[in-house]
């Protein structure tokens, strides 16, 4: 693996499908690992303190070597690789590992040992004692998985400085595949609790929670060989290139811990806002929370494939460009990228909203899951599905502003964004849903109030970033907009005729002929509308089937 080469266009669509490819396998994992959850544990009590426990310990991930630590890890280790300095890059890499395991393992057990009275408070302060309860003992298991992360988290920011895209993708796959050991597995090895909210006929909840440690496990596990194969560019001794080192004055450390600082803030707000959406699900009707987070999941699966696909595999070779001061070949790779995930995310949005409920019905109405529970999933994903576009925006302006070491700008713009999702939610709660209902719940406005942030926040730093560095080839990615708006409209039209023909169908039938007809229409109309997009993708297939000559 080279350091950091400079991406073409096409190279990064390669990469990206690469990527795409890994999204794609952990969104197949990830709606499998879904759906044997929701048709084992219902949208009950049970699931609704699983999924209120995973909260902190995310939190945790996510402040101390999540996101933060990564996007403001990778220019820093990337300047040192530009400049040979692979003692100075690895020394880096081990100091930053080590610090933030540290950090995170600190964090853990002091949040473990707190939880009997900040879980319930903060948490669910509108369930039950029992459930309550329940809720605590699952988070002090998952808050094993911080640490883990921390160190998973940082090597595939290392890998993909190398341009090795394929195994921190396949990483990601890990986390379902985890889960859906602790659900098949885990959950009925766990012993029986009967009358207890976490049993669910023979399978226990406490199995969930040690499925998401044996998730973090694997995330690391499957990272390693591609960081052994990395051991002859780190110097020094030890079978891994990476070493502890707990020493906070290893040149880079600073700069990595100053550009972090605000990315904290920003996450640590998002992460506010996930905890507040738990507050205010928690004192709607039982499974409220559930099919809210399933719903979520649902929108991020389609998200990963859509936007993180793109945004990952660019966000290097943007380092490199904003590091060799090459702006012109920067603003060239952020609009091809920009185009491609409207070229995304635009069909995705309008093949959730139409086909939401047969896909949901298909996927995981069996078992404990009820059409009562899949009519209340898409009711909420039909409002999360209309910001899919601002988030595919999001993960790539954002990356275009840490190629910069910039993190103040999108954490700035994003803290009044969360901010105001919070007051919005607070708000649209009382307007949208019945109370009194599941399938039209309430929470559909937390939803909703998602979805107008997050497109409001990625045009704001769409306008900043023009501010800053002139125009992003404006007009290119407008036209792409404007076109792959008009092939969306075309297949929504397509399907909508469809249900009023076909609404009759079973669910199956259903999902898998509208998704059919959808996916024709819309590329149908896209190469009639000459997208540069559909034609790369199609040229890459042909050039592939193509014989080789001898």
């Amino acid at each position: 693996m080279e350091p950091m080469s400079l991406l073409s266009n096409r190279q990064i669509i390669r990469a990206a499908l690469v990527v795409l490819l890994g999204f794609l396998a952990s969104g197949v994992l990830g709606l499998v690992r879904t759906a044997l959850i929701s048709q084992t544990f219902g949208a009950g009590s049970a699931l609704d303190a699983f999924f209120a426990a995973q909260r902190i310990p995310e939190l945790i991930f996510v402040l101390v070597a999540g996101g933060a630590l990564g996007s403001s890890f990778i220019p820093v280790f990337a300047r040192s690789l530009r400049a040979e300095d692979h003692a100075g890059a690895w020394k880096l890499a081990s100091a930053t590992i080590t610090l933030s395991a540290l950090a995170a393992a600190a964090l853990s057990l002091l949040i473990a040992l707190a939880a009997p009275w900040i879980v319930p408070a903060l948490l669910v302060p509108g369930r039950p004692p029992e459930v309550q309860a329940l809720t605590v003992s699952l988070t002090q298991i998952m808050m094993l998985t911080p640490f883990i992360f921390s160190i998973s988290g940082l090597m595939m920011g290392i890998l993909q400085s190398y341009n090795n895209f394929l195994l921190p993708s396949l990483a990601i796959s890990m986390n379902s595949v985890g889960l859906i050991i602790g659900t098949l597995l885990l959950a009925y090895w766990v012993p029986s609790q009967p009358g207890s909210p976490a049993q669910v006929g023979a399978a226990n909840v406490y199995g969930l929670a040690w499925g998401a440690v044996l998730s973090a496990l694997l995330h690391l596990g499957v990272q390693l060989p591609g960081l052994l194969r990395l051991r002859r560019e780190a110097p020094g001794e030890g079978w891994l290139p990476i070493r502890f080192l707990p020493d906070r004055h290893v040149p880079g450390v600073r700069d990595v811990l100053v550009m972090m600082g605000p990315r904290v803030l920003g996450l640590g707000v998002a992460q506010l806002n996930f905890i507040a959406n738990t507050i205010f699900a928690s004192q709607m009707l039982t499974g409220s929370q559930a099919v809210l987070t399933i719903a979520w999941t649902l929108m991020f699966t389609v998200l990963g494939v859509v936007g993180q696909s793109v945004g990952t595999a660019l966000f290097p070779t943007l380092s490199g460009l904003a590091a060799s001061n090459h702006f012109e070949g920067y603003k060239d790779r952020l609009a091809s990228a920009l185009r491609g995930v409207l070229f995304l995310a635009l069909p995705a949005t309008v093949g959730a909203i139409l086909l939401g409920g047969p896909l949901i019905a298909l996927l995981f109405q069996r078992g404990a899951w009820t059409a009562e529970d899949t009519a209340a999933t898409a009711w909420a994903l039909s409002f999360f599905a209309l910001g899919i576009v601002g988030h595919a925006g999001l993960e790539v302006l954002s990356r275009a502003f840490y190629a910069l070491e910039d993190t103040r700008t999108p954490v700035t713009v994003g803290v009044i964004s969360l901010i105001s999702n919070i007051v919005l939610s607070a708000v649209f709660i009382q307007m949208i849903g019945d109370p009194t209902s599941l399938t039209r719940g309430p929470f559909a406005g937390l939803a909703l109030a998602n979805s107008v942030t997050t497109l409001l926040e990625a045009a704001a730093l769409w306008a900043l970033l023009r501010r800053r560095i002139g125009s992003l080839n404006d007009g290119y990615v407008v036209d792409g907009l404007l076109r792959t708006g008009a092939a969306a409209l075309a297949m929504g039209a397509a399907l909508w005729l469809f249900i009023q023909i076909a609404g009759g169908l079973p669910a199956a039938a259903m999902a898998i002929l509208g998704l059919g007809i959808g996916g024709v229409v819309f590329f149908g109309a896209a190469l009639a509308l000459r997208l540069d997009e559909v034609r790369a993708v199609l040229g890459m297939i042909l050039r592939r089937l193509k014989p080789q000559s001898n």
